[in-house]
């Protein structure tokens, strides 16, 4: 499509969501749980559709040769749009956080200072592979007060468009405009393209989910605020005073629970006050389900299947079955290596001392840290908060989790009787 035709197609999109907006930062919780329960409904109730819509994705992605962690992703089945209907109701029964005080307080001039959560306006959410983030995002963007702009990838079209069909109903039932949630109708790659530096006028906040490369030119392109992170190398260190049953099955399961997330550890480090217990059965644990161990010198002696660890390895993100592991000289070392190596995602410290742990905690400048859990918590739903737009590194607005309150801003209301300034 050219620029001209693009344009007709997004910028009728942006204005629309721009008068939502504004009629749903008025509009009171209870309109707005409405909807995500008339949704949730309509998710449950059209289940099938939904998930025959997925199918044809599926079929065509294995067609066109995506790999088995782009292809879990993608793929939905009964349990996983049940969590998604769970989730649409666990967001409606969230407290509102729009009109919320967060803190309020008078001057000795007699003013009356209050800050008040407001909505961020509308929020652009270009996203790959998962169909679930169409309900997720959409979702928490109606709870937090604030227009959507939905632009999922080519490879899960006919997924998105029949859970995006479900919030309309939610929409429609409410009474609310049915441009508070719209997904962008062409697949057009342009269309990214003038989301991020075409509609400006419309859209006060990109939120990007997905890959490396997908992010990153988000972060590159974008004329407005995002919220994001670059990539999920996250690591488990399993300290000297690691219980190994506790161990064992953190790593197995950060790993390879789902290895396509960002939360999957990538990167496992070993106090070498404990390799001569721990280290060989984690690392065999690894290998005998299926994933391959890149090692440094001492990782390798444990088995001969480990393959050699490149400098490159600390850094990757994965995505699949395979994770780099190492061995560290205590909890020091193995803060240093995640603050050279990390991306300030996830990390956990597996230990039964709780000094090591609480140093752990406190020096590793990660947007979520843990401590006797698996990193594959990393999650909204898992927090609590009924779901998540993505999961933020940045160090300003949102870090962790993006979830409802995240998705807000506040401005200031101030009451006075006559007072004016000398």
């Amino acid at each position: 499509m050219t620029l001209s035709e693009i344009a007709a197609v997004m910028d009728p999109i942006g204005r629309a969501a721009v008068e939502a907006a504004r009629e749903l930062a008025l509009a009171d919780a209870a309109r707005k749980n409405a909807a995500l329960v008339a949704a949730a409904e309509a998710l449950s109730r059209r289940t099938g559709e939904v998930l025959a819509a997925n199918l044809r994705d599926v079929r065509a992605g294995e067609a066109a040769g995506l790999s088995g962690a782009l292809i879990d992703r993608l793929r939905l089945d009964d349990a996983r749009v049940e969590n998604m209907v769970a989730s649409l109701v666990q967001i409606a029964a969230l407290p509102d956080p729009i009109g919320t005080v967060i803190a309020e307080w008078e001057r000795p001039n007699g003013l009356r200072i209050q800050r008040v959560r407001v909505p961020l306006g509308v929020i652009g959410i270009i996203y790959e592979s998962r169909p679930n983030v169409t309900c997720d995002a959409g979702a928490l963007c109606l709870k937090s007060g604030n227009a959507a702009i939905l632009r999922g990838g080519s490879e899960s079209r006919h997924s998105s468009g029949a859970i995006h069909s479900c919030l309309v109903d939610g929409l429609r039932a409410a009474g609310l405009p049915e441009a508070c949630i719209q997904l962008v109708p062409t697949t057009d790659r342009a269309a990214v393209g003038y989301m991020l530096a075409g509609m400006g006028e419309w859209i006060d906040v990109i939120v990007p989910r997905g890959g490396r490369s997908l992010v990153a030119r988000v972060q590159e392109e974008a004329r407005v605020p995002v919220i994001g992170h670059l990539e999920g190398n996250c690591h488990v260190y399993v300290d000297r005073a690691a219980d190994l049953g506790m161990a064992r099955a953190i790593v197995k399961n950060a790993k390879l629970r789902r290895t396509g997330i960002c939360g999957a550890a990538e990167t496992l480090l070993v106090d070498e006050g404990c390799t001569a217990t721990h280290l060989a059965p984690i690392v065999r644990d690894l290998l005998d389900a299926g994933c391959e161990v890149r090692g440094d010198t001492a990782v390798q002696a444990v088995d001969p299947r480990v393959r050699p660890a490149t400098e490159d390895d600390w850094y990757t993100e994965y995505l699949d079955a395979v994770i780099a592991a190492k061995v560290v000289g205590g909890v020091d070392q193995a803060i240093a290596h995640i603050a050279r190596y990390g991306s300030a995602h996830t990390e956990s410290i597996v230990t039964e001392d709780a000094r090591a742990a609480e140093k752990f905690l406190g020096r590793v400048d990660s947007a979520i840290v843990l401590h006797n859990a698996s990193t594959q918590f990393a999650d909204g739903g898992e927090f609590g908060m009924g779901a998540e737009i993505g999961i933020s590194t940045d160090r300003f607005h949102a870090r962790g989790p993006v979830g409802v309150e995240q998705l807000t801003s506040y401005k200031y209301v101030v009451r006075g009787r006559g007072q004016v300034r000398t």
